[in-house]
């Protein structure tokens, strides 16, 4: 998988509307580093344009990975994943307010993450005190649903059609023009949640087993469940503040990964952040390059590749048992 990452990186960089042979990128990367404000000519175009939206794929990927994994280990469903709890829908209403009122795009990406972890704030103290998994399942349903009628009522009511179409470009999910401020933007908050649920996949594979399980060996199933759910909020609103919500990324790979290689949490959770990264990474090359020089938006091609793919592993796994 590392291999496939490392190939995978090195050709998003290379290829675009100005493709790089393999020597040429090289050089490009190590001037980048040598002196990174020194760049010109193409050298620019990769450490300018390319390294940055590279990185940001492959953090946001393994951070959406990761989540959804831990998303559907919490509620022992495979069909969960990382928005289930509100967390992009924070995101995104925030997001949409700041575009359609013209609040100002420099803080659209703290904004947005600001939004998406009072969502979840709301979901976990609703969850703290009902102390129940299912009421988490039903107040992130609910949250959704309010909150996504607050961006329908938005972005309708937009006096200008220019804002209403930016904010719908924003809710599709895009690495158009991503730059390194991004990369560092995110990068703490996207390596803390991922930690965070890593460090809890012996406590997924007890959860696994049922919470009477987990709770007779010890467990404190209640905390455990708000702890991982915390860090899987974290990581994916981090992700989302910077790139918009794109979606099937965390529901296809723990379920891709679940279903070759197994649901031991150890192996799962760095392998659904790996296989997560390479997945959004050939996404977001494919949306630059498929139709050039028309670009699609990275979370139309998710959507297009994640779905079919989905309901054939699913056909496939119910053939098998049948």
């Amino acid at each position: 998988m590392l291999i496939l990452l490392a190939a995978a990186v090195m050709a998003a960089v290379m290829i675009g509307p100005l493709s790089l042979p393999f020597g040429e990128t090289l050089r490009a990367l190590w001037g980048m580093i040598a002196d990174p404000g020194g760049a010109q000519g193409a050298d620019a175009v990769v450490s300018a344009v390319r390294v940055p939206r590279v990185l940001v794929a492959v953090l946001v990927g393994a951070g959406l990975g990761v989540a959804g994994a831990a998303m559907q280990g919490v509620f022992r469903n495979p069909l969960a994943e990382p928005g289930i709890t509100g967390v992009s829908a924070g995101a995104a209403t925030v997001a949409v307010l700041l575009i359609v009122t013209g609040t100002g795009s420099h803080i659209l990406p703290l904004g947005a993450f600001l939004g998406s972890l009072g969502a979840v704030a709301i979901v976990q103290a609703v969850g703290v005190v009902s102390g129940s998994t299912s009421s988490l399942l039903l107040v992130g349903i609910a949250l959704n649903a309010f909150l996504g009628a607050i961006i329908s009522a938005t972005v309708a009511n937009a006096e200008d059609a220019e804002d209403a179409r930016s904010a719908m470009f924003w809710l599709n999910g895009n690495l158009t023009g991503r730059t390194m401020q991004d990369v560092g933007m995110s990068l703490a908050p996207l390596l803390i949640g991922v930690a965070i649920v890593l460090l809890c996949s012996r406590d997924l594979n007890l959860l696994s087993l049922g919470e009477a399980t987990a709770a007779t060996s010890g467990m404190n199933v209640g905390r455990t469940k708000h702890i991982i759910l915390a860090g899987a909020a974290l990581a994916t609103g981090a992700g989302v503040a910077i790139t918009g919500v794109i979606s099937f990324v965390g529901l296809v790979v723990p379920h891709v990964v679940r279903l070759i290689w197994g649901s031991d949490h150890r192996f799962l959770l760095p392998a659904s952040a790996l296989i997560g990264a390479i997945f959004l990474l050939v996404a977001d090359t494919a949306a630059r390059m498929i139709f050039n020089p028309i670009v699609l938006q990275t979370g139309t091609v998710t959507a297009i590749i994640g779905a079919p793919f989905l309901l054939c592993l699913v056909l496939a796994q119910a053939r098998r048992q049948s």
